[in-house]
């Protein structure tokens, strides 16, 4: 099985160029069977790093593009007339599919975003008063611009929290972006790529990640990051529960990833940014960045 996630990493480090570190926090984060948010500027590969992780795991999915039309029975689904039977009957929508890739998601409204907000965490949708589950695996990958962008609707607080990570892809270095500008288009490439993992092995990985040791100290080491958060002073609130879960799961997945049975503090430190950067608001409104927002926790709080 180690051997599939090479595969995986590898060839999706073939479209996305020089971006290795970001395409193995989005597999961890699928892995530990986490929502997705790549934030950044246009036009430097978020929806074909969608793409591609979309083709590679052989999942069925929908890109649903966000604007500001957007209602919420355009995801969801709703009940039409069928008039030979003279009854209403259920059209499901695109949310039903085992990947949603949800394209510049802060560009709908509030009120077409709370759609995803129970299909994220329970992964089921209740229209007209009837509950539907969703398939297994369920996994959104959204898309966003920043928010100083003209016609973008921020992200609340309630709907961040269901990502269990944000990532943001960033510019290219000089010689994969001069790869990128001699090699062959990205579009094409998508549509040569090939399924790395079928639904049962990609269940059969998300168990084996699941199940990687964590040590007591290793807990202790985790709830003192959330009580440095939550008792310094330096955020506005501190990480919630979920977000402590979220922590070890991701940690779990990256040491998995790494063919390690435990976890270490270097995995939870790892996975910290993209887990911790976008639940928490600094005091200090210049420390913005995922980075430079959880230094504190990666600094001030002692490994064990």
């Amino acid at each position: 099985m180690p051997v599939l996630l090479d595969s995986l990493l590898k060839t999706a480090g073939t479209v996305i160029l020089g971006k290795d570190h970001q395409i193995r926090l989005a597999v961890c984060c699928l892995l530990a069977r986490g929502h997705l948010l790549i934030e950044d500027v246009p036009g430097v590969g978020k929806t074909v790093l969608s793409h591609t992780l979309a083709n590679l795991l052989g999942l069925k999915y929908q890109r649903i593009q966000f604007t500001s039309d957007l209602l919420p029975a355009d995801i969801v689904g709703s009940s039409i007339y069928d008039g030979r039977n003279h009854s209403f009957r259920f059209q499901p929508g695109p949310i039903f599919h085992q990947m949603i890739l949800a394209d510049e998601i802060n560009r709908s409204t509030p009120k077409a975003q709370s759609a995803l907000l129970e299909a994220m965490e329970e992964r089921q949708v209740t229209v007209e008063g009837e509950t539907r589950p969703l398939p297994e695996p369920f996994f959104v990958i959204a898309t966003q611009n920043p928010n100083t962008q003209i016609g973008t609707f921020p992200l609340p607080e309630s709907q961040l929290d269901r990502f269990l990570m944000r990532i943001e892809l960033g510019y290219p270095d000089s010689l994969s972006e001069r790869a990128l500008l001699k090699g062959e288009d990205r579009g094409t490439l998508l549509e040569q790529l090939n399924p790395c993992l079928d639904e049962s092995q990609l269940h059969d990985l998300m168990e084996r990640a699941k199940r990687v040791h964590v040590a007591d100290a290793l807990i202790d080491y985790v709830q003192a990051l959330i009580r440095y958060s939550r008792e310094s002073g330096s955020y506005l609130a501190g990480l919630s529960p979920r977000a402590g879960l979220a922590l070890l799961h991701a940690a779990k997945a990256w040491a998995f990833i790494d063919r390690r049975e435990s976890v270490l503090p270097e995995d939870v430190q790892a996975v910290l940014p993209a887990v911790a950067g976008h639940r928490l608001h600094p005091v200090e409104a210049v420390l913005n960045a995922a980075r430079d927002c959880v230094t504190p926790l990666l600094t001030q709080v002692p490994i064990p």
